[in-house]
This record gives C-alpha cells, sequence and structure tokens, in this order.
C-alpha cells in the first residue's frame, strides 16, 4: 500500500505513530519488560493498570531453553465510559464470561487444534491456535513448535484492560509460551477440533450494501446495523464497510453520523459482539458517471465535490475508508489526490473512462477498481478500455462479485490469473435481499426485484447480488479454481489492507484480533469468531 493508507492506519489505530510489531518486542517470556507499564501499548483510555507479578522457577523445565511461569496480580479501575478505543472491547469480554460451547462465551480461552491454519508464511497442516480475551497468542505447528512469535501477557493486558486476567495461571502460560499445549484444559479454556478443517482469517467484505431486508442507506433506523452485522458476520464477515449508494449529501451525510454513532457507542470502534465489525463506510458515488449508473440513481449524481470530502473527514476523522468516483469527470484527478492523500482509497466505477483515463487517474494515486468488469468500459483488444487498465495496471486492486452471475467463471479465473500480487479483492455487493427470497426491494431508493436470486432494477440493470462472502469463497476455489490460500487471501488480507485496517485483522498472526472462520474440509462453514466471540 502507499504511504497515504500508512497514514490513515498511524491516525486511526496507533496514536503514538508505533507499529505493531514494535510493541511487540520484548512481550514474550523475558524478565526485561516483567513490571513494564507500557505508555504506548493499545490502552484503555484514561486507565491506570499497576502489575505486581512474582517469577515462580518452574523446576520440571529443562535447563535450555528457561521458561518461566508468570502469574499476575493486577488491580483495574473502572473504565471510562469511552475506553477502550485501542482495545478488544469490554462487550466482547463480557459475551465470554457468559460461557457456551466451542467458543461461545466462556473464559476467553480458546485453542483450535488439528486445523489446517492459513497464515501469511502458507498452510500450517495439523495445526493449533490460541487466543486469549480476543487476541491471537499463539500458532503452533503439528510437532507444538510455535511457528510465529507469540504474544506476552504485558500485551493482552494492555489490549484488554487486564479486566479478567487477574488470578487466572492460565493466562499468563498461554500468553506467547512455546509449552502452552502442556495447559489445555486449564483456567477454563476451551478446545475446538477442527478434526482437519481450515482455520482461516475472518473474510472483510469492503463492498456490502445490506442484508436481511436492511439497508446501510437507512443506517439511522433502529436496528439496521446490528441486523446487517449479525447476518454477514453468521456467514464469515467479521469485518465490512458499510456501503452507501449514490445519494444526496444529505442522505449520505446521515448514514456517515449513523456509522460514527455506532462506532463511538460500542465501546471499541465497530465492536460488534453479535456480528461483524462495521470498520467504516466505502461511499459508492455520487461522483460517477451519468452514462454508466447502473443501480445507482441518476438524479443524485454529481461531479467530484473535494469540499464535500474534507467537511465530512473533519466531522468524521477516518470514517471514509474507500470512494468510488469516475475518473474521467471534471476535477476526479484533484480528487483522488486528495483521497489518497487522506489515506482513503480511490476506486474507479461506474465510469466512462477510456485506458488512458484510467493510466492519468493511477498517476493521481486511483489504487482500486470495484466490481471488476461491471459498470466500466470493457476490454477490446483496439480499445482496451477501463477494464483493460484494471487488468493491465499492477497498483489497481480489483474486486471481484464471484456469484456467477455478474461475472462469468471465466473471466473471473483471467483476472486471478493476472492480478497475483495480492490485488484480488473478493467482495459481495449484497443488499437488502441478501438471506432472503425471491421479491420486491429497494436499493437505496431505487425498487429492485429478485427472481431466481438475479436482483434487478426496474429497468433491467444488475442491483447488487445476494451474495455472502463463504459463498463468494467456495465459488473462488470450486469455480475459478484458486487455492485455498489464495481464496482467503482475496477473501481478508487484500480488502483488509486496501481498508487500511491490516494492522489488526485480515490474517492469522499472533497480536491480531482473533477474528477467525472454521470450515470443514468440504468448505462447509462450521464457526465463525469475531475478536474471539462465537457469532451465531
Amino acid at each position: 500500500m502507499s504511504g497515504g493508507e500508512e497514514r490513515r492506519e498511524d491516525r486511526a489505530e496507533h496514536p503514538n505513530g508505533e507499529r505493531p510489531e514494535e510493541r511487540l518486542d520484548g512481550l514474550e517470556t523475558g524478565r526485561e519488560h516483567a513490571g513494564d507499564n507500557r505508555s504506548d501499548g493499545p490502552k484503555r483510555q484514561g486507565e491506570a493498570v499497576s502489575n505486581e507479578r512474582e517469577y515462580v522457577e518452574n523446576e520440571n523445565a529443562p535447563a535450555e531453553p528457561h521458561v518461566e511461569q508468570l502469574e499476575l496480580n493486577i488491580d483495574v479501575p473502572e473504565p471510562e465510559p469511552d475506553a477502550g478505543l485501542e482495545a478488544l472491547g469490554e462487550a466482547n469480554s463480557k459475551k465470554q464470561e457468559q460461557g457456551g460451547e466451542d467458543g461461545e462465551g466462556g473464559s476467553g480461552l480458546l485453542r483450535f487444534v488439528n486445523a489446517k491454519i492459513v497464515t501469511p508464511s502458507g498452510v500450517i497442516a495439523g495445526g493449533t491456535c490460541i487466543v486469549a480475551y480476543g487476541v491471537i497468542v499463539s500458532v503452533e505447528d503439528a510437532e507444538g513448535r510455535a511457528v510465529s512469535a507469540g504474544v506476552g501477557a504485558a500485551e493482552i493486558a494492555g489490549r484488554n484492560g487486564a479486566m479478567e486476567i487477574a488470578g487466572q495461571r492460565g493466562a499468563a502460560e498461554i500468553a506467547g509460551q512455546r509449552g502452552a499445549a502442556e495447559h489445555a484444559g486449564q483456567s477454563g479454556e476451551q478446545i475446538i477440533d477442527a478434526a482437519g478443517g481450515w482455520l482461516l482469517p475472518g473474510f472483510v467484505d469492503i463492498h456490502v450494501h445490506g442484508g436481511m431486508g436492511e439497508d446501510f442507506m437507512d443506517a439511522g433506523k433502529p436496528g439496521v446495523l446490528d441486523t446487517i452485522a449479525r447476518f454477514h458476520g453468521s456467514h464469515g464477515s467479521t469485518s465490512m464497510l458499510a456501503t452507501t449508494m449514490t445519494a444526496t449529501r444529505d442522505m449520505i451525510d446521515g448514514v456517515l453520523e449513523a456509522v460514527w454513532t455506532h462506532r463511538q457507542r460500542s465501546g471499541m470502534p465497530g465492536a460488534d459482539a453479535a456480528g461483524a465489525s462495521i470498520e467504516g463506510v466505502h461511499l459508492e458515488g455520487p461522483f460517477i458517471s451519468p452514462q454508466w449508473p447502473g443501480a445507482q440513481n441518476p438524479a443524485h449524481i454529481s461531479q467530484p465535490r473535494t469540499d464535500w470530502l474534507e467537511d465530512w473527514e473533519a466531522r468524521y476523522p477516518g470514517l471514509i475508508r474507500q470512494l468510488t468516483l469516475a475518473p474521467e469527470r471534471e476535477g476526479a484527478l484533484e480528487t483522488i489526490a486528495w483521497l489518497r492523500a487522506n489515506g482513503i482509497t480511490a476506486a474507479l466505477g461506474h465510469t466512462d473512462a477510456n485506458y488512458e483515463e484510467v493510466l492519468a487517474a493511477v498517476g493521481a494515486g486511483l489504487n482500486h477498481a470495484v466490481h471488476t468488469f461491471n459498470a466500466m468500459t470493457p476490454l477490446h483488444h483496439r480499445k482496451p478500455g477501463a477494464a483493460g487498465a484494471v487488468l493491465g495496471t499492477d497498483s489497481i486492486a480489483a474486486e471481484i462479485i464471484a456469484d456467477g452471475i455478474h461475472v462469468h467463471p471465466g473471466a473471473v479465473r483471467l483476472l486471478a490469473k493476472v492480478k497475483t500480487d495480492g490485488n484480488l479483492v473478493l467482495v459481495t455487493d449484497a443488499m437488502s435481499a441478501a438471506g432472503l427470497g425471491d421479491g420486491d426491494y429497494f436499493l437505496g431508493d431505487l425498487p429492485v426485484k429478485v427472481e431466481g436470486g438475479v436482483a434487478l432494477t426496474l429497468g433491467g440493470a444488475l442491483a447488487g447480488s445476494r451474495l455472502t462472502m463463504d459463498e463468494g469463497f467456495r465459488f473462488l476455489v470450486r469455480q475459478a479454481q484458486l487455492s485455498v490460500e489464495r481464496a482467503s487471501h482475496a477473501a481478508s488480507a487484500a480488502p483488509a489492507r486496501q481498508a487500511g485496517i491490516y494492522d489488526k485483522t485480515g490474517s492469522i498472526e499472533p497480536g491480531k484480533r482473533a477474528d477467525l472462520v472454521l470450515m470443514d474440509e468440504e468448505l462447509d462453514l462450521r464457526g465463525v469468531w469475531a475478536a474471539g466471540s462465537k457469532i451465531g
């Protein structure tokens, strides 16, 4: 990603400018940080943590390497109402206290065993993933060897406000220690046997309009955001961007206000214990082409207005994560440059741009394409069009709606063959009919009819989809013939990078949020966990 995205991640997630890997240094089991009350970790705002630690040497441990057992005695004050903006959230901890099976509630200590774990360094067969209080703390191979550095108890305490760690011997033993396998079953740890199935990072859907009869354009109505997050969460989406339609400035402003308020009320912005985390907003329009409106209302199409964006960014800093526009429109290049300077993904879509105009936009910072092949000038051998520019430009990440309706499987395979540098992005573009049957619906303020599972406007244009991320993932593997590892990257890591949230989710690595999807060997969904809490 470009420097713009790095600025967004630093500003939104790391106010001290420190990267996640820098915070993890020395936190495994060493003495040097044993009494360190780090001020630069993601602690709850206004929280003071006092640690008294007593080291007890394990008499049965081999001489080399020397491993010490760590007991925590932590006194934590009651958090402020807005505490935890960088933590994993009190809501998650409260849900975990309620108890349950297969990682639903309980102590917050989870162990996934006998899994094919998809990690950034490859697939680990027969692997184990250990989760403590919503954070991945260790990933081990079939022999119990840590395949990546564990997260120390101090880091877990910092991320969770140490709310439940005090007095739990197992928390310190599990956090970041290779020998954690011998502690299975202690301290209320729950073991989930994958039975040889796949453990994947939670899916990240950066282009989704709604589901279960609700639309993000109605975000201000009670229950809308929770309903959409719960439905898509149950299908593997652990993070998403609430996606708007081409609409009036006031209508878009209402969505931004509702999502902003929702995130502030959650304890940790975006942390929805019952479903997917709403990480921000994707504005699809209104700065699109009148020639390619698709299912967008042409009455609301506008020329690019950087002044609108400046106002929204000032009032809702960091909320807008992606904007879709037609790069050939007057003022678009200046808008693209502004977007990238503010760490926002600049995407082409609903565009009449030719090949050369897209390349000019790339020069200004354009780095993404929405629903590739749909609502853009097509590929022709003498006029490559916007589609040809997307295919031929590595710096453009390409979305694909993998439902077999929007794009032929052969074209999906073609796109996957040229987008091999981590720049293929699975999206649903789901609308309110997702999860429901045929019938009459709305997409934004346009009426839509769904027949035979296909959503169309009254004028016959495709109007989003009824797709879920687990279905799209299976399509990439079965019809597009991608490996599970590549399909996982398209469904998780790639969209997380584009949204600027890869520092906290999108891969299975120690220190990241425990957003996980468990599938059996046939790729049927067995369970979804968001920040360590089971959805559904």
